[in-house]
């Protein structure tokens, strides 16, 4: 192995070397620093809602003294529903079903009483919830129902409530600690049920239950009809797109403004984003192309000497060996260094988001670096292939 090493090193040009190391590093480094970035970012926009996308939106009719003096309805009939399913920006949509009876809902913390008050439920599809599968369902015969509060209600808790009677905050991962009673009355018929608060949602002002509940509770507990919606959730394709404002506008109708803004930047975040590593992925086929090209310029300056090699009885993988380990070992080192370029921006950046925002859960490094080695693992079979290729072509 020293003695290949040493007869085929002579024309190795570091120049070419340290312009494939180089340029892969800065590849590689702008690939896994939006990868990163998207990752740490995207909770400033979704964690709250978590369990719903955020190319969602809420639309309602606007209600005003205009709508009480025409005698125009808050609801939207069949013929809007269907006119906003035939727009081209509107991917799917779903209808907020209202409970038609009385509920109560009685909430504690640790034995002490923080809620006592009437309610009302609503839910929408169960595809329109990103909630586990197993924490978002109910069927007949459950005592245990699933239910998202308005995060204003667990907001006047921890800065009012708790702080008063030294009871413990609530965060999204605490919300077990939240004992929840309901009381349905309705259609002469009374029911009570437990619920379990798996989530706070900004976008809702009202308490969401699964559909399969709402279903049943409204055939059970109500002798009405189901009424028409007066709120749709609807998944657009492109939340940045005018037509999406042109048409409520057109329509008269309400979506809440600064989570539109919020969808439209969530929306260009990824587009920024996918451009970036677009370019990082470039930029490292081409430092891969450098090295390809460095590789075969040195194979064939040493075409003589690995002739001779081959013809005394070196096999192509002895000859191939030492190119092979001196991509891999460069790859390993674009990988190492790249991933500690990478901490300490990220030490930076973090430390600036979690001053604005200081309640983020930080993202795991860990998907980053097993995307690094997943590139690293790729490049480097590419490398040895092509390298034992060429080195068969001349054999």
């Amino acid at each position: 192995m020293n003695l290949v090493w040493k007869l085929l090193r002579q024309h190795v040009s570091i120049p070419q070397l340290l312009g494939f190391f180089f340029a892969n590093l800065f590849g590689m480094l702008i690939v896994l620093l939006g990868y990163q970035f998207y990752r740490d970012v995207v909770p400033v926009f979704t964690s709250n809602d978590s369990f719903m996308k955020a190319d969602y939106l809420i639309i309602s009719k606007k209600v005003g003294a205009a709508t009480t003096i025409s005698g125009r309805s808050d609801q939207f009939s069949a013929a809007d529903i269907d006119d906003m399913e035939s727009q081209a920006f509107v991917e799917s949509l779903g209808k907020f079903t209202s409970s038609n009876y009385r509920v109560n809902a009685e909430m504690s913390v640790q034995g002490t009483e923080i809620l006592n008050s009437e309610l009302f439920f609503e839910s929408v599809p169960d595809k329109f919830v990103d909630a586990p599968l197993d924490g978002w369902k109910w069927h007949e015969g459950d005592d245990v129902v699933p239910v998202i509060l308005p995060r204003t209600y667990i907001t006047m808790y921890n800065f009012g409530f708790a702080k008063s009677r030294s009871l413990p905050k609530i965060s999204d991962g605490l919300a077990g600690l939240i004992d929840m009673q309901l009381r349905i009355h309705g259609n002469g018929k009374d029911g009570n049920f437990k619920g379990k608060v798996i989530g706070f949602s900004n976008r809702l002002n009202t308490i969401l239950v699964p559909q399969s509940f709402m279903d049943w509770s409204n055939k059970q507990y109500s002798a009405e009809d189901v009424e028409a919606p007066t709120r749709l959730i609807v998944e657009v394709g492109n939340p940045a797109d005018d037509q999406v404002t042109q048409y409520i506008d057109r329509k008269g109708y309400e979506v809440d403004a600064d989570k539109l803004n919020a969808e439209k930047t969530m929306f260009f975040l990824k587009m920024i984003v996918s451009m970036v590593l677009v370019v990082g992925l470039v930029i490292s086929a081409l430092s891969f192309y450098i090295l390809m090209l460095s590789i075969y310029l040195l194979v064939q300056k040493n075409a003589d000497k690995m002739k001779n090699l081959l013809l005394i009885g070196y096999s192509p993988s002895n000859v191939a060996l030492p190119y092979q380990l001196l991509t891999v070992g460069l790859n390993i080192s674009v990988l190492i260094i790249a991933m500690v370029i990478l901490f300490f921006i990220r030490g930076y950046y973090m430390d600036v988001i979690l001053n604005l925002f200081p309640e983020l859960d930080s993202s795991s490094i860990m998907p980053t670096l097993l995307l690094g080695l997943g590139l690293f693992a790729i490049v480097s079979l590419i490398n040895v292939l092509a390298i034992r290729k060429k080195i068969m072509s001349v054999w």
